[in-house]
């Protein structure tokens, strides 16, 4: 048993390395991407400052003086910019680079990291725990979803309050300059800009909806607690007398509840008309 128990926690732990493995791969990607970008973008830059400085003097100032100012911005966007230039060359090619992966392209840490997630498959399928296992850390998962699912909604729903009070501000303001203002002349811009804002805001709490979102967010993380709940406490419709039972049971509930969360969001994503064609 001892032993059994020793190899299921090398195993874990092997896996939880590969998975480490592949968030760092991720990263170092990511990094890398930047570096590159910099690297190439940089001098480039450079080259362009100098271009326009070039030309601004040839195509406007060719007869007189440039401007203090506009020579001081341009010898300030060059200074720096090819002191990036070479502090970046310097990284990359030097000794002793600061940086990880210098000299190392993309595609190589894509296939590193394709290798990784193999090797991780591979493991994961060669030490693959029974069904019961995998439903008791599902169940213990869900924690976790449920937060996730009332941050989105928390999210949403502060969006939908914003954009409520946005409206009624404008819309106030609307009424309030034009009472002010007979003939509403001196503010004519004002009244543009305000209705521009209530026209903008309608219309995009029509598109994304978000009060629709909190509402799905929330009633689908309402109803997962209220299942882990039942799960907890034995009661219907997790009364089996076996707990696998009780899990199987439990992990299909919540599966249906984040498929039918997807499908509302779906439905919430597709223009009116679809929605109606959908229902």
């Amino acid at each position: 048993m001892t032993a059994n128990f020793s190899g299921d926690n090398s195993s874990t732990d092997l896996l939880i390395e590969h998975r480490r493995e592949i968030a760092d791969l991720l990263q170092r990607i990511k990094n890398r991407r930047l570096q590159v970008f910099g690297l190439y973008a940089t001098p480039i830059a450079l080259i362009v400052t100098l271009l326009a400085w070039a030309g601004s003097k040839i195509f406007i100032w060719l007869h007189g003086d440039t401007p203090t100012a506009v020579n001081s911005v341009f010898a300030a966007a060059v200074f720096i910019l090819g002191v990036a230039s070479v502090i970046q060359g310097l990284a990359e090619f030097g000794s002793g680079s600061p940086w990880e992966d210098s000299e190392t392209s993309v595609r190589g840490l894509k296939l590193d990291l394709s290798l990784a997630e193999e090797k991780h498959v591979l493991e994961a399928r060669r030490h693959t725990p029974p069904v019961s296992d995998r439903q008791a850390s599902y169940k213990e998962r869900i924690p976790g979803e449920i937060a996730r699912l009332r941050k989105e909604s928390r999210h949403y729903r502060r969006l939908h309050l914003l954009m409520q009070w946005l409206l009624f501000i404008s819309s106030a303001a609307i009424t309030a300059v034009t009472a002010w203002y007979d003939p509403p002349q001196p503010a004519k811009g004002a009244l543009i800009g305000l209705g521009a804002t209530v026209t903008i805001i309608a219309a995009a709490a029509g598109y994304f909806k978000p009060r629709e979102r909190a509402f799905n967010l929330q009633q689908t993380a309402d109803s997962i607690e209220q299942h882990t709940t039942a799960l907890e406490l034995g009661i219907s419709p997790y009364s089996a007398a076996g707990e696998e039972e009780n899990l199987k049971t439990y992990a299909a509930t919540v599966e249906g509840l984040r498929a039918e969360q997807r499908m509302r969001e779906q439905q919430l994503d597709q223009p009116q008309q679809g929605q109606q064609q959908v229902i």
